[in-house]
């Protein structure tokens, strides 16, 4: 899987998990999991833009690459933590909504796309937990869906 985003502790916990982890695009890729978290910064509104700019861009990137001639993968999106700053809802919702938009355009090349919420208090542990299971086989029936971890409450 290709893993967009400043997430040493996550892709440390992938890889103990079992996972291959390749640091950015890769032709050979069959996922990718884009952390939005470190693109949205300090959660101000220049955060927001570029936590949904980037993670289309890196996504669109794999997807042509990789994931679309092969009639096939998983886009999984990590949206920030509720806690993260004043745009961390509307950051969360933009990234849901390009989930559920990619898991509509893509589902003919056979592509599933999710996002995971988590919340204040989750670890890098369940993340990387979750992640592992959604690019599995047995992530293969979610498409569109929004994975909400822990207390998810809104900030400001």
């Amino acid at each position: 899987m290709a893993l967009f985003g400043e997430a040493p502790a996550l892709k440390s916990r992938l890889t103990e998990l079992g996972a291959r982890v390749e640091r950015e695009a890769s032709g050979s890729a069959d996922a990718i999991v884009y952390d939005a978290a470190p693109a949205f910064g300090d959660g101000g509104q220049a955060g927001l833009r570029d936590a949904s700019a980037r993670g289309w861009t890196a996504i669109r990137e794999v997807a042509t690459d990789a994931l679309i001639p092969r009639k096939g993968g998983k886009v999984v999106v990590i949206a920030p933590r509720p806690d993260a700053g004043v745009f961390a809802g509307a950051a969360r919702a933009a990234l849901e909504n390009l989930a559920r938009t990619l898991s509509v355009e893509w589902a003919r090349y056979g592509i599933t796309a999710t996002v995971i919420t988590p919340g204040n208090a989750t670890t890098d542990d369940q993340i990387a937990q979750l992640v592992c299971f959604l690019v599995s086989p047995a992530g293969d029936y979610f498409s569109g869906c929004r994975f909400s971890l822990g207390v998810t409450a809104s900030a400001g």
